[in-house]
């Protein structure tokens, strides 16, 4: 398995945890708080001080992923060798949409003479 891959997991599952863990915090409208016993460590303080660090454990190691991932990442795609030598297998004159190649230019049709400048602006209109 690559270290790639098996960051990417591990990623994951800090996301996931960090998600959960916020989650459990009571918010200000009571949230999805976790209620227990008044003493011992799920108490309300108790509950308070152990999500308040993992909170800050998990988000601190999603970060220090994040930063290796891109690292692991960028020295992944920067050692590989990318072919970038052009396909020539089409013709030059072929279009690969299929449609016939442009006449070269000394076959070009003849250009038509112009009609004879005249002064009425539908002369050369249709219905006549």
């Amino acid at each position: 398995m690559s270290l790639f891959l098996f960051l990417t997991v591990v990623q994951a599952l800090v996301g996931a945890g960090l998600v959960a863990v916020v989650l459990m915090q009571r918010s200000e409208g009571g949230g999805l708080g976790v209620g227990g016993s008044p003493s011992g460590l799920m108490s309300a303080r108790g509950a308070a001080d152990f999500l308040t660090r993992a909170t800050t454990i998990l988000a601190t190691l999603f970060v220090i992923l994040s930063i290796a991932l891109a690292a692991v990442s960028v020295s992944t795609t920067s050692g590989s060798k990318v072919d970038t030598s052009l396909d020539r297998s089409i013709p030059a004159d072929v279009d690969p949409l299929g449609a016939p190649a442009a006449a070269p230019a000394d076959t070009a049709a003849p250009v038509p003479a112009e009609a004879p400048a005249n002064d009425d602006p539908l002369a050369g209109a249709v219905g006549e």
